[in-house]
């Protein structure tokens, strides 16, 4: 048990977030509880209501956290010195992998789009990593790496590919393929549908 005066102000809130990802990977919101939080972090039942009013809060502010995580692995990609085709397909890993590091938190991030309105700053960070890939795309179509097209949807149909890719492997679904190799697969068919055909 930690004494809840081992942590300084803010630590709680960090702790409480932290635990909270891992009580949702381990059994689902369900298992979910501010009380719960409390008794694993060894503080008193009150002391998370300092920082969160229920698990509601807990859960917005996880989904938050998630999109700001993404977001910024995203911005990296895109903003790195490589080649433009090169960080197209790195930005579909680069998705792949925090949807596998991140796979309990990846589900509530989209479900907490659909219950009912999202605020401000949540439709803001939820559509980011999508500017961001259509921003790239758009680059590649510059460079002519990439064929004509809308490069909002053309993004919004390379994300549905590595989140079907991923959502099939959180699952269980990909039998004994490996999914690093399914993830590779998915991207070369996907960069091959994006190129620019030559002449």
């Amino acid at each position: 048990m930690v004494a809840e005066g081992s942590y300084h102000h803010g630590n709680l809130r960090a702790a409480l977030l932290e635990r909270a990802e891992e009580v949702l990977a381990q059994s689902g919101v369900v298992g979910l509880s501010l009380r719960g939080l409390a008794r694993d972090l060894g503080v008193s039942h009150a002391a998370p209501t300092r920082h969160f009013r229920d698990r509601q809060a807990v859960l917005d502010a996880l989904v938050i956290s998630g999109f700001t995580d993404l977001n910024e692995r995203m911005r990296a990609v895109a903003d790195a010195p490589e080649p433009v085709e090169a960080r197209l397909t790195e930005l579909g890993r680069a998705y792949v992998r925090f949807a596998l590091d991140r796979s309990a938190l990846l589900e509530q991030m989209f479900a907490a789009k659909h219950e009912g309105e999202p605020t401000e700053e949540l439709r803001g960070l939820s559509h980011e990593s999508l500017e961001t890939a259509a921003r790239l795309i758009a680059e590649a179509q510059r460079d002519g790496v990439v064929g004509p097209g809308d490069p909002v949807r053309l993004a919004q149909v390379a994300f549905s590919t590595v989140h079907g890719l991923t959502v099939l492997a959180v699952g269980g679904m990909l039998d004994d393929t490996p999914v690093e190799e399914a993830a590779e697969l998915a991207l070369e068919v996907l960069m091959n549908g994006l190129r620019a055909q030559r002449r």
